[in-house]
């Protein structure tokens, strides 16, 4: 086992991700980044450090076998940050039973498992530092609904609700939080009819 008491961030290797992956670095933490899909991104992160492991959370052996890798590699964390997630919608034609198994799965299930399975980690880290933290990054969409993404909105509200429940069991040593964005950024796929109509709904107007 390594010394090194890392951040772990779940899919790490673009977007929001990679942005905290990248800010975290700058401030001298030591990561972990899991991804789905190998990437320049993540190539990048690897000469930077960053210790990068392939997850697919989207299966329960997918999540067994990060939780071993980590646990046989690390003593210690200093937080973990839930940012991998699956943005898909009911008319995408999908078996909607299937889309909203894969949801739970990937925004709810997957962190509550990593949470309980990390519990002995952040503590120890905790101990170490004097902080330990989990984040869980879920949607405004949680709070006001989604007429083309109801399963996405309900898993993200399934996750801001374990945010409540893991704060209290957690609590002095280890802090849990939500963090809830609107919109950030745009897919290269997303249309301009699409990107207007989601531009007319922010408060703010910008991307």
């Amino acid at each position: 086992m390594t010394l090194k008491m890392p951040i772990v961030i779940t899919g790490g290797g673009q977007r929001l991700g990679l942005a905290c992956a990248k800010a975290l670095i700058e401030q001298g933490y030591d990561l972990v980044v899991t991804y789905r899909t190998m990437r320049e991104s993540i190539q990048q992160l690897e000469k930077l450090g960053v210790d990068c492991i392939q997850a697919d959370f989207s299966t329960q052996s997918g999540v067994d076998n990060f939780i071993n890798k980590v646990q046989t590699g690390y003593q210690a964390l200093r937080g973990v940050i839930h940012n991998a997630s699956e943005w898909e919608s009911e008319d995408a034609g999908l078996d909607t039973a299937l889309l909203m198994e894969k949801m739970w799965q990937i925004h709810v299930f997957s962190p509550y498992r990593i949470n309980l399975a990390f519990e002995a980690l952040l503590l120890s880290g905790f101990e170490r530092s004097g902080a330990a933290d989990i984040i869980h990054m879920t949607d405004y969409v949680a709070e006001k609904g989604s007429n083309n993404h109801i399963a996405y909105a309900s898993s993200k509200a399934g996750l801001a609700n374990l945010t409540l429940s893991f704060a209290k069991r957690f609590a002095p040593k280890i802090k849990v939080n939500t963090i809830a964005p609107s919109l950030l950024m745009f897919n290269e796929e997303d249309d301009e009819e699409y990107r207007q109509k989601a531009l007319n709904k922010s408060l703010l107007r910008k991307e």
